[in-house]
């Protein structure tokens, strides 16, 4: 089905709760369309620096969006998506706007061909602009359907905030593109990677990019299956050339088109990533239009029971009353579900927050060992990078952690809140489309470097004192103070000063190293603390009003039919017969648009058995 078609459907919905003067059905069906309308499908692209992941997005669209020079890397994600006509923005927070409210975001329309001035390195270095995304609109096949394609910063090696940035953004996203060329087979960073957004987003494909530079890329490609098979068993792997992609689009050739491997990686977004969205939009959909409408025949057709047979209205008013006084209990007591979220929240903020302290001390106490082996100075800029990458790691660590156990969280509160008898699905509540601040750099370190007259100086201040003290002692036996004795111990002296100089020295830099390590990551731990602590702040107020709304849809639904009832039960003849003519069109309409939910729900469960036979013919 078609997303008109389903936009129809919601709306017969609309209607039909807007003549039964439901607003918080009708809030929910909003919502519903809102989705429909904006059916964005997001796919992030990943890699390390210099993979070709900016040139596999341009082949992809046939447009050059995304900086591909050899010096350029990617600072800010650039999203690409359908439009009517190319456009590009930047997105800019504004000062008053709440962490992940999109709705804070100020739009600023910049030419195309400028774009690398903001989403580049070079044009914006470590993104000094505080872009959060710039954003370009292409009239293109292949973003139709709602597919979204996300350029994000380079991977890596899992060794900087990009990496964080990545993880982040991957709980909203509806798969992941992985990209490595094929100059070697996948690395140990890439794979540890692989393993952290898998446990995120299930949905990945492998990339094996720039076939046409490297001849023997059929070897990588099999070792690259090989590490994919180790991490599960269905990603698959599409070689690409994406330079013979943009000629052979130039010179509209069809069978150069088929050996850069692109028709097999877009059948692929099409059929699995595309159509399995559709499918879940679908179901979606249905269970919305089933939830309504079984709130909307519950009142119906009790009004129109007590109409058709007022000798049974009191008996069916009385049991109305109990399931009203169930509703209203599960309502106002909240019971299991709110008391699991509460405690659940309460205990996965220490642990986390214990989680994250605990894999960066352990980072603290093997830098601080690395600095007592050597002098930390001429290796400073090597050693920040290694803490860098450890810390990255370890934040990566500690948020996918974070959002596998918010994920569970909310699936026991929903299990609880079944077991008072509303059926619900699992809601994931993850995405909170903000990004992790980034810690300010490591500040720099005195690399112990001494020029020749710096050392002359030092040994000049050591030997003066020798010189000195034997030229007088020798003086005794009538020799001048400046003579081959004193010269000898002067020397020597000098020699031992310089050296107690630079013990000094490498201790001063050692204690300094540390503190600066220490302090590196206490600002590590307050920022990236901070940010899991709202996220799962967000967790516990989205889950808490999504099942509130559902408990107030079903005391409202049964109030409605208790009232129904009540009034059916006093109605005269004429204004009877009227009035059951009247509910049973209406439950007519609500009846047909059951059904309805009830066939999109069989199609879109039906089609998700299909993808095996689809990757099969593939």
């Amino acid at each position: 089905m078609k997303a008109a078609e389903l936009v129809k459907l919601v709306e017969q919905g609309i209607e039909l709760v807007g003549a039964g003067d439901r607003a918080d059905l009708r809030q929910r069906l909003d919502q519903t369309l809102r989705r429909l309308t904006d059916p964005s499908i997001r796919v992030i692209v990943v890699g390390e620096f210099k993979q070709g992941k900016s040139k596999l997005i341009n082949a992809l669209v046939n447009a050059p969006v995304c900086p591909v020079d050899d010096d350029i890397a990617t600072s800010v994600p650039t999203v690409i998506r359908q439009g009517e006509s190319a456009s590009a923005s930047v997105l800019l927070p504004r000062a008053d706007a709440e962490p992940g409210d999109e709705a804070g975001l100020e739009r600023q329309l910049v030419n195309i061909a400028d774009l690398a001035a903001y989403v580049s390195e070079r044009g914006n270095p470590g993104n000094a602009k505080k872009l959060v995304a710039a954003e370009v609109f292409l009239p293109r096949r292949v973003l139709s359907g709602g597919l979204t394609v996300v350029d994000s910063p380079g991977v890596g090696g899992l060794g900087s905030s990009h990496t964080l940035t990545t993880l982040t953004a991957l709980p909203s996203a509806d798969a992941m593109i992985l990209v490595s060329d094929a100059s070697q087979e996948y690395t140990e960073p890439e794979v540890r990677f692989l393993r952290q957004a898998m446990r995120i987003t299930p949905s990945v494909v492998g990339v094996l990019s720039k076939t046409d530079l490297y001849p023997d890329w059929r070897r990588v490609a099999e070792l690259d299956r090989g590490h994919l098979t180790q991490v599960a068993p269905d990603i698959p792997l599409f070689p690409v050339s994406a330079d013979l992609r943009l000629e052979a689009t130039r010179l509209q050739d069809a069978e150069l088109n088929a050996e850069s491997g692109f028709p097999g990686l877009i059948a692929h977004l099409r059929n699995e990533i595309v159509g399995k969205a559709e499918r879940i939009q679908r179901r979606s959909v249905s269970q919305d239009l089933l939830s309504v409408t079984d709130n909307l025949r519950l009142s119906l057709q009790s009004e129109l029971g007590a109409l058709e047979d007022p000798e049974g209205t009191p008996q069916m008013i009385a049991g109305l009353e109990a399931a009203k006084l169930q509703a209203d209990d599960l309502r106002k007591r909240s019971a299991r579900w709110q008391i699991t979220l509460n405690d659940g929240i309460s205990d996965l903020i220490p642990d986390m927050d214990y989680d994250l302290r605990d894999r960066l001390r352990r980072i603290q106490r093997e830098a601080e060992t690395a600095i007592d082996r050597g002098d930390p100075g001429p290796t400073w800029p090597q050693f920040t990078a290694w803490l860098e990458e450890c810390a990255a790691a370890a934040i990566s660590d500690t948020f996918v952690w974070t959002s596998e156990r918010a994920q569970w969280l909310a699936a026991q509160v929903a299990e609880h809140f079944s077991e008072d008898e509303v059926a619900l699905p699992v809601l994931h509540v993850s995405d909170t489309g903000d990004t992790l601040d980034p810690v300010d750099d490591m500040p720099g370190l005195d690399d112990g470097h001494l020029n020749p007259i710096q050392k002359v100086l030092i040994g000049m201040r050591g030997s003066y004192g020798g010189v000195l003290m034997f030229g007088l002692l020798t003086g005794i036996f009538g020799m001048a103070l400046i003579n081959p004795f004193s010269v000898g111990a002067g020397l020597l002296l000098g020699r031992k000063a310089y050296r107690e100089d630079k013990e000094a020295r490498l201790k001063r830099r050692q204690t300094e190293a540390k503190a600066l390590v220490r302090r590196q990551l206490d600002d590590v731990v307050f920022q990236v603390g901070k940010q899991l602590k709202d996220r799962l702040r967000l967790v516990q107020r989205s889950t808490r009003d999504h099942f509130t709304g559902i408990a107030e849809e079903h005391h409202r639904s049964l109030a409605d039919s208790v009232a129904a009832a009540q009034k059916a039960a006093t109605t005269y003849t004429l204004e009877k017969d009227r009035r059951i003519r009247e509910i049973r069109a209406e439950l007519k309409r609500v009846d047909g648009l059951h059904r309805a939910a009830l066939a999109l729900g069989g199609e879109a469960a039906g089609a998700n058995s299909a993808p095996s036979a689809v990757t099969a013919a593939g």
